[in-house]
């Protein structure tokens, strides 16, 4: 009998989008993109479309930890992204969890506020993903406002981008990636910054002229992805950045809102 190769393993934790474009649907897509299979955890059920969410509704910490149970028992997880937490007690579920199994190659993309605005993650909450999520993380993937709320504030400008990254390293993570598609500056382009215990670099892209659902969702999943397949954090990371250029230049217009939904076709 032919033997076949195990597929590497990730496993999403986070919030389901019933609209399809971000959370654990944009994490499975991009997972099935790359060649990855992908499991997932579900901390949240919301009701959204494109254009805004309109509830959500958070799941108690022992069917989360069911489910982590139950694919752990299973899977040799390679990697854990972590998305949409809800609230403290999942938060500390998760952190828990990680520590126990003693998880590796943990990304953590703190979904703090939707595209629409509504929060995503109490005060508690927030707190507890700072003190003990944190320090756990491979890589942290924040965008502006949420590296401001974590940091307690400001981070807005491009000038802040570097200061804020070191600043969140020392709040315990790995290593951090900045975000900085909601940065003040230049129009035309958009300025990711990255630092960890090696130094630090930038990432410069054409900003395009359109928005798109889903990608820090996308983004995280796919450093996930490389870590799954033992590439190194920083080749990671540059692989996936090229794969979310490419998945934004194949963004397409659905439903009624004006963000589109992200290509998920790998070359």
């Amino acid at each position: 009998m032919t033997r076949h190769p195990r597929h590497p393993v990730v496993l999403s934790i986070g919030g389901s989008d019933s609209a399809g474009l971000a959370g654990i649907q944009a994490d499975l897509k991009t997972f099935a993109a790359l060649d990855i299979h992908g499991l997932t955890a579900v901390t949240a059920v919301t009701a959204q479309n494109s254009r805004v969410v309109v509830a959500s509704r958070v799941v108690s910490p022992t069917l989360l930890l069911s489910q982590l149970e139950a694919l752990h028992a299973d899977f040799r997880i390679a990697a854990v992204k972590i998305g949409m937490l809800g609230n403290a007690a999942i938060a500390r579920a998760v952190a828990e969890w990680l520590e126990r199994v003693g998880a590796r190659n943990v990304v953590l993309d703190p979904v703090l506020v939707a595209s629409s605005g509504r929060a995503l993650l109490n005060v508690a909450g927030l707190r507890m993903l700072r003190e003990r999520l944190l320090p756990l993380a491979t890589i942290v993937t924040p965008n502006v406002p949420e590296a401001a709320a974590l940091l307690g504030r400001p981070a807005g400008t491009i000038g802040d981008l570097r200061e804020a990254a070191v600043a969140l390293r020392r709040l315990g993570a790995r290593a951090v990636l900045l975000k900085g598609g909601h940065a003040h500056g230049r129009a035309d382009v958009i300025r990711d910054w990255y630092a960890d215990t090696r130094g630090e670099r930038e990432f410069v892209h054409a900003r395009l002229p359109y928005a798109a659902r889903g990608t820090g969702c996308t983004l995280s999943s796919a450093i996930a992805a490389g870590l799954a397949r033992g590439k190194p954090l920083r080749t990671a990371l540059a692989e996936a950045e090229a794969y979310l250029q490419r998945c934004y230049c194949r963004a397409r217009p659905v439903g009624r809102g004006t963000a589109r939904a992200l290509g998920h076709a790998d070359d």
